[in-house]
């Protein structure tokens, strides 16, 4: 029965409900570019519940965290988590211990043109074996273009153009964030401005953007951004410069003169971005130092041309010239071998130390008969030391640049890789932020977290804030620091004390606890909210 009293109160207050994890007492960084405060971060299951002052609030476990810096996990937008091998990088090593000691809980994949085919398989292949951090991915002008047109040096008849579009739509469809491309590689060196445009068209109409390896880093380089820009204009989509650097003595300095092109840009209402990784060399194939027309047709076409001897005398004086006033830093001391798979002892030494050790004088033709015949035995990858400091800084500063490491999952193997891989994001926040003072430590995680988010159309990532998925990272901003080096490179980066992903924790006090929550992250399940 109803007592008249009792029917008259007005209803208990609900009670709170017992969060999983408080984050307690730590200096809390939004993403948003704003000086952080200290707060509690409340977690229940895979998202931020509450934040501010918690200690009234029950909770399965409250880890203090003593005034330690609390952030969004850290987004590299320009990944190579996934490999052309499957049995590598993320696939290789799930846990991905590089990447999470560096704070990064989401890897986006597919850069520089090149992309798995459909990108379904490898969605596949990851629901099948989880990682430890989440992983999206662009579409490959690059794969495309090779998968209808080839490796030929020629303009896609209407049919090819056609059937490039119904590619990149149907990538697009099954989750790609857009239109990646590899302009200073083959095969998508051999593209017109205007076959890219056409693409770009596609990514556009499914809310995509545009992230591009330039056609040239160095000589070219003002040219190459003039062109990044006129693709997201005409395409009518956000457009992105990748891993932006300039390339070779020649063009120091020119950092200036570029981000002047991207300030005008947006000033007439193109939307332009960057993104950067924090070290003054670059690491990609050692074709990049050969002309692009030895490179029609592919690798049996380059071999034939390398063993003409007419075509080899043209070969030896454009790769000279290459190593002069590009990546080649000017010296063969400057081209580092990174991974020579017909030859591991080769791997970590420069052209000189092999010249040297055949008891061959140094001298720039005779590093260009040896790249010549280490790309014929099999190829390698190498390190280029050719990029000078003042513009890394340069670029650093600017308010739309991003943090991306165009690294990938390694862990210590017979490779000597570019530090980029184990240290891009704690040297930001080191040595760039506390040791150099180019970067407020705010702005600096607003370039790793909310930035990347916003431009992939992230809306529950990359921040802080009530109803987040919490991916998030604790560090000591007294010691984060990379250890990687050049010689030295598989050094992981040290000064994380806890990273999460989706709530569960992937480091918990600065150990490895084996858990794999990364998610599969595709662009329509956000397109379409």
């Amino acid at each position: 029965m109803c007592a008249l009293v009792a029917c008259s109160q007005e209803p208990a207050p609900a009670i709170a409900p017992t969060l999983d994890t408080v984050l307690a007492g730590g200096l809390v960084f939004t993403g948003d570019d704003s000086e952080p405060v200290l707060a509690d971060v409340g977690i229940v299951g895979d998202r931020i519940v509450a934040i501010g002052d918690l200690r009234e609030r029950a909770a399965l476990q409250r880890i203090d965290l003593g005034g330690l810096a609390v952030a969004p996990g850290f987004i590299d937008i320009h990944s190579h988590a996934v490999r052309g091998n499957a049995n590598d990088g993320i696939f290789r090593w799930p846990d991905a211990e590089n990447l999470i000691r560096q704070g990064v809980t989401t890897a986006i994949g597919g850069p520089d043109g090149s992309s798995p085919l459909p990108i379904t398989a490898t969605f596949d292949a990851l629901r099948e074996q989880p990682a430890s951090v989440n992983f999206g991915t662009f579409v490959g002008h690059g794969s495309v273009r090779a998968l209808v047109v080839g490796e030929d040096d020629r303009v896609p008849t209407t049919q090819e153009l056609e059937a490039m579009r119904q590619q990149v739509a149907a990538a697009m469809q099954e989750g790609a964030f857009g239109l990646s491309s590899g302009l200073i590689y083959a095969p998508g060196r051999f593209a017109a401005t205007e076959e890219v445009v056409e693409l770009a068209k596609v990514a556009a109409d499914y809310g995509g953007i545009y992230i591009s390896h330039m056609r040239e880093e160095g000589l070219d380089v003002l040219k190459s951004v003039a062109e990044t820009i006129r693709i997201g204009e005409e395409g009518g989509l956000p457009t992105q410069i990748t891993h932006h650097k300039i390339v070779g003595a020649p063009m120091w300095g020119k950092s200036t003169e570029t981000l002047r092109l991207v300030d005008e840009a947006v000033e007439r209402g193109v939307d332009v971005s960057i993104d950067q990784y924090p070290y003054t060399a670059s690491s990609t194939s050692l074709t990049i130092l050969f002309p692009g027309w030895s490179l029609d047709g592919g690798r049996d076409a380059l071999l034939q041309r390398i063993r003409d001897p007419a075509q080899h005398e043209e070969l030896r004086k454009e790769i000279v010239y290459r190593i002069e006033v590009d990546r080649g830093g000017n010296d063969p001391a400057n081209v580092v071998l990174a991974n020579c798979s017909f030859d591991r002892s080769l791997n970590g030494l420069n052209l000189s130390q092999i010249l040297q050790s055949r008891e061959i004088a140094v001298a720039k033709d005779a590093a260009a008969e040896l790249l010549m015949e280490l790309v014929v035995a099999g190829n390698c990858s190498a390190v280029f030391h050719a990029i000078d400091e003042a513009d890394v800084r340069n670029i650093m500063r600017h308010p739309r640049t991003m943090i991306a490491s165009d690294g990938g999952v390694e862990d210590p193997s017979e490779r000597v890789p570019h530090p980029r891989n184990y240290g891009s994001f704690a040297r930001v926040l080191g040595h760039y932020v506390r040791e150099q003072g180019v970067l407020p430590l705010h702005t600096a995680v607003h370039k790793m977290t909310r930035l990347p988010a916003d431009r992939l159309g992230l809306d529950d990532r990359g921040r802080i804030s009530v109803d987040a998925i919490a991916d998030i990272v604790v560090f000591d901003p007294a010691t984060v620091i990379d250890h990687s080096t050049f010689a030295e490179p598989h050094q992981y980066a040290e000064g994380m004390h806890y990273v999460f992903v989706a709530g569960t924790a992937v480091l918990e006090r600065g150990s490895m606890t084996g858990a794999r929550p990364g998610r599969l992250l595709r662009s329509g399940d956000y397109r379409n909210r």
